[in-house]
């Protein structure tokens, strides 16, 4: 992360174009548009890579449709103790309990303000300061996106890590309808936004989260967060610490096959009429092929590029135009749910 916050902060052309020629791939057939925004191509940079928005302008070089800054909380924050981060590569996974370590909102807005537009749209994931109690979190997340407003081209509301304490609570509807009006009433200018929600979830709470997005008129879902499940891992320990001690959410591999059923059941509840961004375990083109079949418009990655290199997306780009010509299909936006009955 370091060496692309540099050359974002000091673009060298002649390398950014060299980045473009080794990484990106671009078919027409892989363009679509959402909520009004033009996405080159349908894999996004996930939120928690980019936290402070240090290489807003180097994702686009590497290949991404898009890319999703933060999480951002509006009070800065040093985030848990470390060590907070491991990599568990028998199940090529990763266990993160960063705890929305960020400078803060203001600091993201000021890092955005001026800059030239994206050729990529931009989200922003908005999450509560670990020190705004939980009745105060609607004002926490209002004053984030208030400061952010004009920068990002669409929000997501994180109310699923499970890093900061009581944060999944906020999933429960009597938290969430109300942080999701304020945030609505105060977006004049009707920016996307989403919601994140864990795999954790039983699927009548899914049910019920489905059904506030579509009262609360939101953009769209974004499925799934992290896991704390650690059924199926062969990891056994981090270190000299049985893995079943140590906290945090598991992100890669273990989380396709739920992250996949999540959005298949929103996508079957919704008939595909709320956008949903498909997350977790995507490591080839078979497993995003397989999570927009599912009926996921829009893709994003994290434990898979940590692993497999920033070649990764053109390896899925390339991937996914091949099934579209397998399938006969003539875009992206065909092959979305395409596999739901």
């Amino acid at each position: 992360m370091n060496g692309i916050s540099w050359l974002s902060s000091h673009p060298n052309l002649s390398l950014l174009a060299q980045l473009q020629s080794n990484y990106s791939y671009q078919n027409e057939q892989l363009i679509q548009q959402l909520w009004g925004l033009n996405f080159p191509n349908p894999i996004g940079l996930a939120a928690g890579f980019d936290k402070d928005g240090q290489g807003v302008d180097v994702w686009s070089y590497l290949g991404f449709g898009f890319a999703e800054l933060g999480t951002v909380t509006y009070q800065a924050q040093e985030g848990n103790p470390r060590p907070r981060l491991f990599r568990l590569i028998p199940d090529r996974a990763i266990l993160n309990r960063m705890g929305f370590n960020n400078h803060g909102s203001a600091a993201l807005a000021a890092r955005l303000h001026g800059r030239s537009p994206q050729s990529i749209p931009i989200g922003i994931n908005l999450g509560k300061s670990k020190a705004t109690p939980l009745a105060e979190a609607g004002a926490d997340y209002l004053a984030s996106f208030e400061l952010l407003r004009d920068w990002g081209d669409y929000f997501v509301v994180n109310v699923s890590s499970p890093n900061t304490p009581e944060l999944r609570s906020l999933q429960h509807i009597e938290f969430l309808e109300p942080i999701l009006q304020a945030l609505q009433c105060a977006n004049p200018d009707g920016k996307p936004i989403l919601v994140k929600i864990a795999p954790d979830l039983a699927n009548h709470e899914i049910h019920a989260i489905v059904d506030l997005a579509l009262r609360c008129r939101l953009a769209g879902i974004v499925a799934t967060n992290t896991t704390t499940s650690r059924l199926g891992l062969k990891t056994m320990f981090v270190g000299d610490r049985p893995l079943s001690k140590e906290s945090g959410g598991i992100s890669g591999l273990p989380l396709k096959e739920r992250s996949t059923e999540v959005i298949r059941l929103i996508y079957q509840q919704t008939q595909g009429q709320l956008p949903i961004i498909g997350v977790g375990g995507i490591a080839n083109a078979a497993a995003a092929w397989e999570k927009i079949t599912a009926g996921a418009s829009l893709l994003q990655i994290y434990t898979g590029l940590v692993y497999e290199g920033p070649g990764l997306i053109k390896e899925i780009l390339i991937g996914l135009q091949q099934y579209l010509q397998r399938h006969q299909c003539t875009s992206i936006q065909q092959a979305v749910g395409m596999a739901v009955s």
